[in-house]
């Protein structure tokens, strides 16, 4: 079998799988608890907070726990949303579902205003446009774009937009499940004001993800308990945290080794793509997320249960978007992009453990299934 879908989810390292297996072992302490094991716990969790955010180059106190990345979008989403001084949020139509419906449901609760940025044919916004929507704000806008899309792989410039929303003093949340890891991200350079990462991503266990919320920026709770310095409430998943904090280690330790690789195997697909396989092009940018690649095959009654053949030949791939018995049904994304009539999308994803054997088996598959 071969797994080339990891901009859904990644396989668990095995060095992180056998370390939270010996910390289920050792330590079942409540952290919120006095005595030695709840202090032990307690000490696990924080060198966690410690580790991501010194990846991160930011304060551990600007570092909170949560199940994930849909958590983490709905606590801040919400959390800013809900202040009076917010009066709109600046999105595109690119963003992630979860981060979309968000949006739409508690600017709706709200009675905050939307205003959906277009995109090009690669899936970038227009920086000009977002500088006229704030400078015609009336009130304090929340800008919301993802650091790099999940289906098509554009990136974004955290710089460029972190600019503009300081000119009007816009507060500023990317999406960055897709990037860490794969990009020294420093939230201490001054942009965004929130961000989010999910751990199995990154090759650590489900279930759990942080936030980053600038020190001076207020967020109001999605869960009310005393947990996370009163942001999230239940009892912390030490093992799990403690598991995504050494992920995240060993993933930024790899990093400059994973770029040569995802560069050298990029390159090799796509250039065998473009030499064997007639009639598809390329969806997004070539440069762009440095695991991705976002393939667009004309619309034929032959290809409508294209997953379907790859999932039969062993390789496990996606479109990118919901599908049901295999049949691709249109993304938002291409639909964005207008690309959606004429075209279905297939999302390759690699990891540090994709070989070039692996994708010369995707690329048979691919020659035999259109």
């Amino acid at each position: 079998m071969i797994y080339l879908d990891n901009a859904a989810t990644t396989q668990m390292d095995t060095i992180v799988i056998d370390y939270m297996h010996d910390l289920m072992h050792k330590h079942y302490g409540n952290p919120s608890s006095i005595h030695a094991y709840g202090r032990q716990a307690r000490v696990i969790v924080e060198d966690a907070r410690t580790k991501i955010s010194s990846l991160l180059n930011v304060s551990p106190s600007e570092i909170f726990f949560t199940s994930g990345g849909t958590e983490g979008i709905n606590t801040i989403v919400n959390g800013v949303l809900c202040k009076d001084e917010i009066t709109k949020v600046i999105t595109s139509p690119t963003e992630h579902f979860a981060m979309l419906s968000s949006i739409n449901h508690y600017a709706k609760l709200y009675n905050v205003d939307i205003c959906m940025l277009s995109v090009d044919e690669e899936g970038n916004i227009d920086m000009n446009k977002l500088d006229a929507e704030l400078q015609n704000c009336d009130g304090k806008a929340l800008v919301s774009l993802m650091h790099a899309n999940n289906e098509i792989g554009t990136l974004l410039s955290m710089k460029k937009v972190g600019e503009i929303c300081e000119k009007y003093q816009a507060l500023f949340l990317s999406d960055t499940v897709q990037t860490i890891g794969k990009f020294n991200n420093d939230f201490n350079a001054g942009y965004p004001h929130f961000a989010i990462g999910s751990a199995h991503k990154f090759h650590g266990p489900k279930g759990v993800g942080f936030i980053y919320i600038k020190g001076e920026q207020k967020v109001d709770p999605l869960f009310i308990g005393s947990q996370e310095r009163n942001m999230r409430a239940g009892t912390e998943n030490i093992f799990a945290i403690a598991a995504m904090a050494m992920a995240m280690e060993i993933i930024y330790e790899s990093m400059p080794a994973n770029a040569i690789k995802y560069n050298i195997l990029k390159s090799y697909l796509i250039d065998r793509i473009e030499s064997e396989v007639n009639g598809v092009s390329f969806n997004g940018p070539k440069i762009g997320l440095p695991n991705l690649v976002n393939i667009a095959v004309p619309k034929t009654q032959n290809n409508e249960m294209l997953l379907m053949k790859f999932d039969i030949s062993g390789v496990m791939i996606s479109g990118g978007s919901a599908c049901s018995s295999g049949a691709l049904k249109d993304s938002h994304v291409m639909e964005a992009i207008g690309k959606a009539d004429k075209y279905r999308a297939i999302r390759l994803a690699m990891s540090k453990y994709t070989t070039k054997a692996d994708l010369d088996i995707f690329v048979d598959v691919l020659k035999k299934s259109i």
